[in-house]
């Protein structure tokens, strides 16, 4: 890495964006009342672990030019009314890279926040591992991913705000790594620093835009609003401060008891006046019907204020899905909704994501079931539709925390009971499960068109059936005057 002039990240970019913010300066945009801690540091030789000569005098020249001695601030702050440990990165030190001094501070960050019971955010604006230390500075990495790892076991959540540029193994580990991550607008995040890329390679691939819309990063929020939406995001992940669990022990001791399953999420009330359906058909056509409430209003009427994740962290992105933490009646719900089309594999990737993550955090799950099946074309398969799907019924059958279901829609086939959890799945009146589509059925039973209405009396598909079948618990009252919950 070279340390002069205007800063460059080890991969070579010279930035002028978002990391013009000092490590200060960024953690003044998301918290109050910072209060920096270190830990113990190693002590190097001269020159640092491989004698680089040159590499003290560089470190000097950086600190005169920050004001700091290393590459990451770490502390304590407010965000909102929620206390979290802080990591902010200065990329004037050195392009922010990670050194083994640096890897000292983010330990005792994570060792703070596991032994206090905080939340970490992370404020990454990092070129990669510092080059002057060598392989001595990559193994930072695997120092990260252990320390992230043993915060993650104890139930604490991390969220991380690139800043530009978020490149190499702090993308990797800090970033990437991380619950929920969001980005400033226009700043450079990647594994490949733009010195290191394919000459032809899309420039817009390396952007916080080019990872949302492939599934990497979840917001994009501007610079002026990155603190409401930090003290949002911590104010939902942790129940509003209430939510944490505390420090995992060290191995190889046992991970601890989990807690006290949070109580279930209520079930929301039926955004409909009409009652059941009499028929199959009926059902069917009522279901399909464009005039309906979908998720969106389903998810307006229940929450105050929810935020959304995005994406599946393997490269895709479903609109069709919608998955986030919201506020109801004063406490956090995770939520993932299907919005009526069929569904693809990173949507059922995506929602396993968030049930997971729910799950280890300790809050309940609503799922809004609403989809005609599964994505069946070629991509989806290539893209791993069964897999996916898999993953969904494996997250629903292992999490610990309750699970509320509501079919609100359409219910087709594997493809929308993946997300019902047994036993505590509702209907609405204007909804059906079905283990097939009727037209399709009767197609395979080689009936005509004509018959298509009887097949679906043969199926059972009303909601009332679901009921009488032991598949559903209940039809949804319907709501008086459309408050948010049914008691």
């Amino acid at each position: 890495m070279t340390p002069e002039g205007p800063v460059p990240q080890p991969g070579g970019m010279t930035t002028t964006g978002p990391s013009a913010l000092s490590a200060r300066d960024a953690l003044a945009l998301v918290a109050r009342d910072f209060s920096a801690f270190t830990g113990p540091e190693r002590p190097q030789p001269p020159d640092g672990p491989l004698g680089w000569g040159g590499y003290d005098a560089a470190r000097a020249r950086a600190r005169d030019r920050t004001g700091e001695s290393e590459s990451v601030l770490c502390g304590t702050g407010k965000a909102g009314s929620v206390e979290a440990v802080l990591i902010s990165f200065e990329f004037g030190y050195l392009g922010g890279s990670l050194g083994e001094r640096t890897g000292d501070r983010i330990e005792a960050a994570h060792a703070r926040a596991r032994e206090q019971g905080l939340p970490v955010v992370t404020l990454v604006a990092t070129g990669g591992s510092r080059m002057q230390e060598g392989m001595r500075a990559l193994t930072q990495l695997q120092r990260v991913a252990r320390q992230t790892a043993l915060t993650r076991r104890a139930g604490l959540p991390q969220l991380a705000l690139v800043r530009d540029p978020a490149t190499g193994g702090g993308w990797a580990t800090l970033a990437a790594g991380a619950d929920v991550v969001l980005g400033l607008p226009g700043a450079q995040a990647g594994f490949a620093g733009s010195r290191v890329r394919p000459r032809d390679a899309d420039p817009g691939a390396y952007t916080v835009e080019g990872q949302h819309a492939a599934g990497h990063l979840d917001q994009i929020v501007p610079e002026d609003e990155a603190g409401p939406a930090v003290a949002r995001w911590l104010g939902l992940l942790t129940d509003g401060g209430n939510g944490t669990r505390g420090e995992a022990p060290p191995e190889p001791e046992p991970e601890p008891e989990p807690g006290p399953a949070p109580e279930p999420a209520p079930v929301p009330y039926a955004l409909t006046s009409a009652p059941p359906p009499e028929s199959g058909t009926e059902a069917v056509s009522r279901a399909r019907s464009r005039d309906r409430p979908r998720a969106a209003a389903y998810l307006d009427a229940y929450f105050a204020e929810r935020e959304e994740i995005s994406g599946d962290r393997a490269g895709g992105v479903d609109p069709g899905m919608r998955c986030g933490f919201g506020r109801h009646r004063g406490r956090t719900v995770a939520y993932a909704a299907q919005c009526g089309t069929a569904t693809l594999p990173s949507g059922y990737r995506t929602a396993a994501r968030l049930i997971r993550l729910a799950d280890r955090l300790g809050l309940p799950v609503l799922t809004l079931i609403d989809t005609p099946g599964a994505a069946n074309d070629a991509e989806a398969e290539r893209a791993g539709a069964g897999p996916a799907i898999a993953d969904v019924f494996a997250a629903v059958a292992e999490a610990a925390v309750p699970v509320t279901s509501l079919l609100i829609g359409e219910g087709g086939s594997g493809g929308a009971l993946a997300l019902a959890a047994p036993g505590a799945l509702w209907v609405t009146p204007d909804s059906y499960f079905s283990v097939i589509a009727p037209e399709m059925a009767a197609a395979i039973l080689k009936r005509g068109p004509e018959r298509v209405p009887e097949t679906a009396e043969e199926l059972r598909l009303r909601p009332q059936d679901a009921v009488g079948l032991g598949v559903a618990r209940g039809i949804a009252p319907r709501a008086p005057g459309l408050p948010p919950v049914c008691e």
